[in-house]
Formats: structure tokens, C-alpha cells, sequence
């Protein structure tokens, strides 16, 4: 792959070479317009603007240079390891004109050739909502603020969605308030109080929140980062909430050098029941404890799905170490189909990946994570010098392994028996791995672990083996229906 693609660029370059330079007008604005400009534009994330000619050919050696090196745009998947809607990529021609316009002087062209600005929506993208709700002290109007100086801050706000009954969530849009220091948001919903007692004491209604948001069984609904693209959502695949439910708005904010105030705000439209099932398959694996100058330390995870399913984003999620995340499902007919690959993880670029079309897997399938994680002092990213031993937490300095699939199934009804069927897989996966703490995460089993142990380890060695996890299981099973 690397060589192909070397091969690729020196053949564009030999090209180039023959011919004239690229232009602005003409080749370098349409890139600059469709994959750089939604970040690249006043009153946006980025640093500068890139909107026109004056913008861009000042900056042509460092455009040619980040892009070149793939730092720009910032896009994680790698190609051809599933198809993601609205990827940020550049291809290898794109790159090559980039560069031969940078080295060319960076030539105007002619004005004919120019094409008309991109057009962004104002407002809302994906329409009007029914409920606007923003963060910040309700009583005072005051927003957060986040300080000159010093690390990077993980804040949750409780936003009360005050249902007075049973509802339904179509679209969730966060509208970041001070650009220049939100830079991404993760929307959970909480239908058990337990972020609003976490928050009961604090006047702007926040927690901080690092790596989650601490809450018990808050399911993921969206997340935004520079240049996320909302669109109207699905109302055959909203989302039903309970009354008294929360959403929970965990912002990533980042330092600039100056005092800065945020009041940011989440837009709700709601919906009619949905025709289809949602929910959220979370692959996850607590065992971590990485030593320090472990520069490949692998976690893995599997599960092997219960029914039919169907697949239709993906959010991973790592801390400061990890530098590789690969998930792949392997077919009961021995087929792959890939997932997931980032070969450069970064804390910094972290999204939520809608799938081009929604990946169809078989009952049977097992799908397997794999993520590795660096904690020597050669990774930049190290939050310690000198690398201490890592192990799993929410905290800066621990480290996570998880990812959470949307999933969507034939009707709202399935979505009940995927989920306990799913607790029961992973329940069976984890106790195959020896893992007898599984049984703790059956809800009200936690004082029954000892005495369950006690009861089916027939032969006291303090694991199952294959005939006493089934007899377990079974049991389990008949617990849960």
C-alpha cells in the first residue's frame, strides 16, 4: 500500500512537472472549499480562515506540508477499512496538486476559474428544534469559564429535558458557544438521575467529567466535533425517553491563553414512536495495566452476536496512550468485514463515525477489538514524565478500551431482548475468559457472586469450566426472561 501510493505520487509529480502548475483558482480552491473550509472559516475552530486566495497562498507551505503528512484534515479511519458518511480525505492526486501549487509560488490562476464560495447553513442544520437548552448558571445567565492556562478541561452539564411524559428524541444538535475553546461534545441520556445528584451542588449544573460521564447505564446519543455535519435524523429511528429524563452534555474544552466564557447550547426535535429499534452495543474491557515503558500493550475484546443486527455508526474511545484501535467482525462463513482501523489515535481528533450504508451482520458473528497502547517516554502524548503504570479509569492519567455501536433492529419491540441477550453474551464471554467478576454485572447479583460461585463450581477450583458455566448460564438465562 505505502509503495502503490509512493508510486502514485511520483507519477502525478512527473506530470505535474511536464505540464503547468496548479492554480488556486482552478485546482486549489474546489479542495480548500469541500474539505477544509467548514473548520477553516471566521467564527469556526480553526486558527484562520482558508475562504479565499489571500487566506490560502500565505499559508501554502504549511497547507502542503500538514496535508502532505496527513495532519490535515483531520480524518482517523484509515481508507479502506469501512466506508464512513462525510470523511474528511484527501486522495493522493489532491495531495500532489496541493504540493506542486505550494512549490509552484502558489499562482492565482485565472479569476474565471474560480468557484464560487461554499455555502454554510446558518443556525440550525438539521432544522428548527423544539427544545433549545443551554448550559450556564439559569438564574445569572452566566456561562462556564475556562481558564488561560492549564490542562484541558472535561466538563458535564445536566440538561433537563423536563418531558411531562414519555417522549421521543429525533435529533440531538450541539451548538458549541465559544468556538475558540469547545472543541468536541459528547451527548449522553441519563434516565436515572444519578448525573443530576452528581451536579445537585454545583450553580451552572456541571461535574468534571473526564474520559465519561460517570453516570449509570447513560447511553450515548450523539457526539460533535469541528466540522461534524447534523443532519434532520430518522423518525423511524428516534429515540424513546422517559419522563424525568436528563441529557448529559460532556464538553472538551481547551485553554487559548485568555479568561474565556462558554454558554453552548443542545437543540432537541422529538418525533412519533420510531418504526425501527435503536440501541447501543458497547464493547468494552476493564482488564488494563499497562507498566510503564510498555510501548505495545495490547487489550482485546470479543463478542459474538446473539441475532442478526445491523450496524450503522461506531464511537471508539481511548485516553492519551492508546495509538492503535482495529475492530473487525469475522462471519460465521469465515468472511471479515472491517469496522474500525485508526493507526494513529489521537485524544484530540475523536468522533463519532457514521457508516456510509449500515453494515448487515449474521447471528454468529463475532466481532473482535483490538487496541494497543504506548506508555514509554518516547510517546509524545504521555500525560507522565517519567511513564508511570496505567490501569483502567476515567481520570487523565488512566487509560479506557471501549467502543459503542448504534444499532438498529426490525421494530422498537426487539430492541428489549438484543439487550438482555447481549448481557447474557457478554456474561458468557467473560466468564469462558475466566473472568468470575462478570457475575457482578448482573443487576442484583452483586451480594449473590460468593454464593453463585459456591453453587456451580462443582469442583472448587474457583472457575468455571465449559459444563459448569452452561449450568450457570441456563440459570442466568431463566433469572432474566
Amino acid at each position: 500500500m505505502i509503495i502503490r501510493t509512493c508510486f502514485i505520487l511520483a507519477a502525478i509529480t512527473i506530470q505535474a512537472l511536464s505540464a503547468a502548475p496548479p492554480t488556486y483558482n482552478s485546482d486549489i480552491a474546489p479542495i480548500l472549499n469541500s474539505q477544509c473550509a467548514r473548520c477553516h472559516r471566521p467564527g469556526e475552530v480553526a486558527p484562520f480562515s482558508l475562504l479565499t486566495y489571500q487566506d490560502a497562498a500565505k499559508r501554502a507551505a504549511l497547507i502542503a506540508r500538514v496535508t502532505t503528512n496527513r495532519y490535515m484534515p483531520p480524518w482517523k479511519p484509515v481508507a479502506g477499512f469501512a466506508a464512513f458518511q462525510h470523511e474528511r480525505r484527501l486522495t493522493p492526486e489532491q495531495i500532489a496538486l496541493i504540493a506542486g501549487w505550494a512549490r509552484a509560488g502558489a499562482p492565482e490562476g485565472n479569476p474565471k476559474d474560480k468557484p464560487a464560495a461554499p455555502v454554510f447553513a446558518d443556525g440550525w442544520q438539521g432544522g428548527e428544534p423544539n427544545l433549545v437548552i443551554k448550559t450556564g448558571n439559569i438564574k445569572t445567565g452566566n456561562g462556564f469559564n475556562v481558564p488561560a492556562e492549564g490542562h484541558d478541561i472535561f466538563q458535564c452539564f445536566v440538561l433537563p429535558l423536563n418531558l411531562k411524559q414519555g417522549s421521543y428524541i429525533q435529533t440531538a444538535e450541539f451548538h458549541p458557544g465559544n468556538r475558540s475553546v469547545v472543541h468536541h461534545a459528547v451527548i449522553y441520556v441519563d434516565e436515572t438521575g444519578t448525573a443530576r445528584q452528581r451536579a445537585a451542588s454545583s450553580p451552572d449544573g456541571s461535574y468534571p467529567c473526564f474520559g465519561g460521564p460517570g453516570a449509570a447505564a447513560a447511553g450515548l446519543l450523539t457526539a460533535w466535533a469541528p466540522g461534524t455535519i447534523t443532519t434532520a435524523g430518522d423518525p423511524q429511528l428516534s429515540v424513546p425517553v422517559m419522563k424525568g429524563t436528563d441529557l448529559i452534555l460532556q464538553i472538551h474544552y481547551h485553554p487559548t491563553g485568555k479568561t474565556e466564557t462558554d454558554i453552548s447550547s443542545v437543540g432537541v426535535t422529538f418525533s412519533g414512536p420510531p418504526a425501527h429499534g435503536r440501541t447501543s452495543l458497547i464493547m468494552v474491557n476493564p482488564d488494563i495495566d499497562i507498566p510503564p515503558g510498555d510501548s505495545a500493550y495490547v487489550v482485546k475484546s470479543a463478542i459474538t452476536l446473539p441475532r442478526d443486527v445491523e450496524f450503522s455508526g461506531i464511537f471508539p474511545h481511548a485516553h492519551w496512550l492508546c495509538k492503535d484501535m482495529k475492530i473487525d467482525a469475522h462471519l460465521p462463513n469465515g468472511e471479515v468485514t472491517h469496522m474500525l482501523w485508526i493507526k494513529d489515535w489521537d485524544f484530540n481528533w475523536q468522533g463519532d463515525y457514521s457508516y456510509d450504508k449500515p453494515i448487515r451482520l449474521p447471528k454468529g458473528t463475532r466481532v473482535e477489538m483490538q487496541y494497543t497502547f504506548d506508555n514509554s517516554a518516547k510517546n509524545i502524548r504521555n500525560p507522565s514524565k517519567p511513564p508511570v503504570r496505567v490501569r483502567f479509569g476515567e481520570q487523565t492519567t488512566d487509560e479506557m478500551a471501549y467502543a459503542v455501536f448504534t444499532v438498529v433492529l426490525p421494530t422498537p419491540a426487539d430492541v428489549a431482548p438484543f439487550q438482555r441477550d447481549m448481557r447474557l453474551a457478554m456474561i458468557e464471554e467473560m466468564l469462558a475468559s475466566g473472568d468470575v467478576s462478570a457475575l457482578g454485572s448482573i443487576p442484583g447479583m452483586n451480594a449473590r457472586a460468593q454464593m453463585l460461585l459456591r453453587q456451580f463450581d462443582k469442583n472448587g477450583d474457583g472457575k468455571f469450566d465449559a459444563s459448569e458455566r452452561a449450568a450457570l448460564m441456563d440459570y442466568i438465562r431463566s433469572l432474566m426472561r
